[in-house]
């Protein structure tokens, strides 16, 4: 008798755990007043018991694109003019910055210059001539990618 109790609920319990196997578990109940439990409706007499998904792991959740957040009501604004005055300031700083790296890559390029006319009397090998070159050659690199990123600093303001 315990058989007949326990064994519904666990064919219950085991078919709600694993809801791939089927979406709907009927309870019937045949002439004899047995009950039986299936994944399939057996005769009239049979109710649906458990009805789910198909998977019993949700869905991702979709993301709506983020829309641009306004600023709040009480966020302090800028006046136009006061704008246009410190575009104007960065603008003069910048074109200092720039004016300043190029005079230091002219001087970088007038040591590279001169390290490259001098020859010592132990660099018999090219390669010793390279490697006392080579941070003369880095550094005036250096100078220009700044002007560079300088200019596009400049074309970037309003």
């Amino acid at each position: 008798m315990t058989m007949t109790r326990t064994a519904p609920a666990l064919i219950l319990l085991l078919s709600a755990a694993s809801p791939v196997l089927a979406n709907t578990i009927y309870k019937c109940t045949d002439e004899h007043g047995g009950t039986l439990i299936s994944n399939s409706r057996v005769n009239k007499s049979c109710q649906a018991v458990v009805s789910g998904p198909d998977s019993s792991i949700p869905p991702p959740k979709t993301r709506s694109p983020a829309a641009a957040t306004p600023s709040p009501a009480g966020f302090p604004k800028v006046g136009e003019e006061t704008q246009k005055s410190r575009d104007g300031d960065r603008r003069l700083i910048l074109e200092q910055e720039l004016a300043a790296e190029q005079k230091n890559l002219e001087a970088a390029r007038k040591d590279l210059a001169e390290q490259e006319a001098l020859r010592t009397g132990d660099e018999k090998n090219y390669q010793k001539v390279v490697d006392r070159i080579q941070p003369y050659k880095d550094r005036v690199a250096q100078h220009e990618r700044n002007i560079q990123a300088i200019n596009k600093e400049l074309s970037n303001l309003r």
